[in-house]
């Protein structure tokens, strides 16, 4: 009895660790506190994002031979999430943008954006995402639907 009793608690565990396993890089039970948007444009500009982005309807100062080719922000189809700017913000080689030169947005397959990772402090981060989010408009796609006589 105490050998099943052993096994079966043996057993379990490896069941439950093996579990542990699956989901480990899930976004789940990961939320960030509230950010400070206007905190959030003055990290844009320190952190000199400036440098190659601009923000669809904002005037941001120009930087001396630099010349901005990554618009951010204005209209899109489906709702920038707050998960999807932190990862473009911590990991810019996870996705390249859409739409540009890869010439521009890629060296080698990674993002030439630059990695603020060790710079960067976590409220910085909130910061910056809370300034970013509200930028994008979410509007309806335009679909041209055939007529059939």
């Amino acid at each position: 009895m105490k050998i099943i009793s052993s096994l079966t608690l043996i057993l379990t565990a490896v069941a439950l660790l093996a579990g542990c396993d699956r989901d480990r890089m899930s976004e789940r039970g990961f939320a960030l506190p509230e950010g400070n948007p206007a905190a959030g444009r003055e990290t844009f500009l320190y952190m000199q994002c400036n440098q190659c982005h601009t923000i669809e309807g904002e005037t941001l100062p120009q930087l001396a031979g630099a010349e901005p080719f990554v618009e951010l922000g204005g209209p899109v189809t489906r709702v920038k999430s707050y998960g999807e700017l932190v990862t473009a913000i911590i990991n810019p080689s996870h996705k390249l943008a859409d739409g540009y030169p890869e010439d521009l947005v890629s060296e080698d397959g990674e993002s030439k954006m630059y990695v603020y990772n060790g710079y960067m402090t976590v409220q910085e981060l909130i910061d910056l995402v809370a300034y970013l989010q509200p930028q994008y408009d979410v509007v309806m796609p335009a679909f041209k639907y055939r007529v059939y006589p």
